[in-house]
């Protein structure tokens, strides 16, 4: 058996050199097993004849037999049509072409039998069918009369004749080449523990399934090879870095935890917050590097978490870190850190780019020496000069702002690894978090603080805005201060900025009793803290921004949050924006301005913003929605690797299942050494050197 992954593509019948560079460009198939695992997005019944007489425009996708009767060419130059009008003898439906008439008067033939399918429309009162797929009743496809496949294809295809169609001919010739069956990919006690298809049944019955039965059969088998796969990367990844880096042992709850728990913590810790922390400690004391995701929404308390784990680290004899994005947010955190400790003997220093001359060294000297307990800084902590003395726990904020290599750099600077905490307010669904951080273990805070009011969002058509000014007045006039945000997409930069300063202008206009700053991405960091800052301090009342602010401010103060074209958000932007009120204990409010035109799921996601305020649903929702995604929302969708078959956002419980077959392989053969494991090491090598883009996901 030849392999189909050398296999070039040209040589299938009905491809050749002109379509195979075709097939390359715009699909990335340059082999016969690229073409095999390009698999269709739905299938249509055809095991149906319809007549002429049954058929109306509210019809699905029909099947027809009969003959052409007549051509007629209509209109002139780019306007032109092939008119075709086709009979079974119950009556008559015009089959419309508008591109490649030359190539059809050629093909088709009048008064010879065909197999016509395709959607019926209504154009100038007469039902027709635009672009039909059409056969002589000799060569129809194997999927001639059950389900058939359909491929998603180009534009550029199609001007080419490459459409589905066609696709799926050259699919039926490619199939056609398989005399043996394929090489397994999985082991044959998988195969038998799970009740799999074998690899080439699959992939036939994938294409031209024989029924429903066994095309749900054959999904199956490929969601779970290609989930399989993606977890045991992870899980063996994980697995290694447990048995190659020991962690630093915390074995004691000191004096340190013991004086904040009992005498300086703000408020009753929640339930939510409580297990965490016993999660946490349970890492530390474990002998293993401890490597978690702490998830909680904006609000719920993760701060205080990373320093009750940071007064365990002290009490050990060890130092932390603890790294934020952005200088704003090291700033936060830093005055967090210092009113939360009070008086308490801990010393807590902040390093960021601005910190310099004899500040900076007094702080390099405390690290070295021990005398600094926790240091918070931005990716100045991570700088060859900063040298610690006993760095025992490191904890970073919003991960997906730090690469793999940074928290490598942060290993560097201890003996063996510290521990890691992650913290994020993004709230990950359960199927994205066990793919994209699968080698984390996860945590989650999934309850607020008492006495947090849940904010209060509302949905406002854009031809509102004098009430929705007054509403803003009342609210600065008893002594709140109001965010006003627009989108900024790179797509439309220029257009969004010149949306942000005619309603900064306008905003001025409205309100010239207030001090409005104004924030965004294009403007230099300085300039911009210093905007920022006015509003912090609570010198301005309303700050006019684009989504810059969308990470980790914190003025308890503001209380009001508009988003202007709210529709051009998605939901976890949406969510993350509004988490930026609602931190104070006065009652916070959202309101979402849309214009009127709105698709049906746009009219979803802004239902399910005003419904809920809880992130886990809204991310579950949004995963549904619009793909996986990455989680930033800056790209709308698509993963980090290609999934082919499988889908997060539904095949999460398939997911859960084949993490724990992975689970148990790497539990019995932790090495990669047992023989009947053969096949899965040798395809997980394999897949790692193709094109999927493993390192994004360790």
């Amino acid at each position: 058996m030849y392999d189909l992954t050398s296999r070039d593509i040209k040589y299938v019948t009905g491809v050749g050199p002109q379509r195979a560079d075709m097939l390359n460009k715009e699909l990335g198939i340059s082999t016969v097993h690229d073409l095999l695992y390009y698999f269709p997005y739905k299938y249509v019944d055809r095991s149906r004849f319809y007549t002429i007489n049954e058929v109306d425009a509210s019809m699905p996708y029909i099947q027809l037999k009969g003959e052409i009767i007549g051509f007629e060419a209509v209109g002139e130059g780019r306007a032109r049509r092939l008119i075709a009008h086709f009979s079974d003898g119950t009556g008559v439906i015009d089959l419309v072409w508008f591109q490649g008439i030359k190539y059809l008067l050629n093909r088709y033939k009048v008064h010879q039998e065909y197999m016509v399918f395709g959607k019926p429309t209504v154009f100038n009162g007469r039902v027709n069918i635009a672009h039909p797929d059409i056969d002589a009743i000799t060569e129809a496809v194997p999927a001639g009369l059950g389900l058939q496949p359909f491929y998603n294809t180009t534009e550029k295809m199609k001007r080419s004749m490459l459409n589905s169609h066609a696709l799926e001919k050259v699919m039926a010739s490619a199939l056609k080449l398989l005399q043996e069956p394929l090489p397994e990919t999985l082991s044959p006690q998988i195969l038998q523990e799970h009740h799999l298809m074998p690899l080439t049944e699959a992939i036939a019955n994938i294409h031209f399934p024989q029924n429903v039965e066994l095309l749900k059969r054959a999904q199956y088998r490929l969601k779970f090879e290609e989930l399989f796969y993606v977890q045991l990367n992870i899980l063996r990844y994980a697995s290694d870095r447990m048995h190659k880096y020991k962690g630093f042992v915390f074995g004691k709850v000191g004096s340190a935890f013991n004086t904040f728990y009992n005498s300086y913590l703000p408020f009753e810790l929640t339930c939510a917050q409580k297990r965490v922390i016993r999660e946490i400690r349970k890492d530390l004391g474990s002998g293993h590097q401890m490597n978690r995701l702490l998830q909680g929404d904006v609000g719920s308390g993760k701060t205080l978490v990373a320093l009750m784990c940071m007064l365990i680290a002290i009490d050990n004899g060890y130092q932390s870190c603890m790294m934020a994005p952005t200088e704003i947010l090291a700033n936060q955190h830093y005055e967090t850190l210092k009113s939360l400790l009070c008086d308490m003997d801990v010393c807590v220093e902040l390093l960021t780019g601005s910190i310099k001359g004899k500040r900076r060294e007094r702080i390099l000297q405390g690290l070295q020496n021990g005398e600094v307990h926790i240091l918070v800084g931005t990716h100045a902590v991570i700088e060859d000069t900063v040298e610690f003395h006993k760095l025992g726990l490191a904890i970073i904020d919003e991960q997906h702002r730090f690469g793999v290599a940074q928290r490598a750099r942060l290993w560097s600077k201890s003996v063996s690894p510290p521990h890691v905490l992650v913290m994020t307010a993004t709230p990950i669904p359960r199927t994205l978090a066990m793919t994209l951080y699968g080698d984390l273990d996860v945590s989650v805070i999934d309850e607020l603080p008492p006495g947090r009011k849940p904010v209060a969002t509302i949905h406002q058509y854009e031809n509102r805005r004098a009430p929705l000014y007054d509403f803003i007045r009342k609210q600065v006039d008893s002594g709140r201060q109001a965010y006003i945000v627009f989108p900024l997409i790179q797509e439309s930069e220029k257009i969004d900025l010149q949306n942000l300063e005619d309603g900064f202008e306008r905003i001025k206009t409205a309100f010239t009793d207030y001090s409005i700053c104004k924030v965004h991405g294009k403007m230099k960091a300085a300039e911009k803290d210093e905007q920022m800052q006015l509003f912090v301090a609570g010198k301005a009342q309303i700050l006019v921004a684009t989504t810059v602010i969308e990470v980790g401010v914190n003025v308890p103060n503001a209380s009001v949050m508009i988003i202007e074209n709210a529709e051009r958000f998605g939901l976890s932007q949406l969510h993350q924006l509004r988490g930026r009120v609602g931190r104070g204990a006065d009652q916070s409010y959202c309101v979402l301005v849309t214009g009127f035109k709105l698709s049906e799921e746009t009219r979803k996601r802004i239902e399910i913003m005003v419904r809920t305020n809880d992130g886990f649903e809204i991310a579950e929702a949004d995963l549904k929605l619009r793909g996986p995604g990455d989680l930033e929302g800056t790209q709308q969708s698509g993963i980090a690797f290609d999934l082919k078959i499988a889908d997060l956002a539904h095949d999460g419980q398939l997911l859960q299942y084949v993490r724990e077959v992975a689970q148990e392989v790497i539990k019995k053969d932790p090495q990669g050494e047992l023989p009947e494991n053969n096949i899965l090491w040798k395809q997980l090598k394999t897949l790692r050197k193709s094109n999927v883009n493993w390192s994004a996901i360790s």
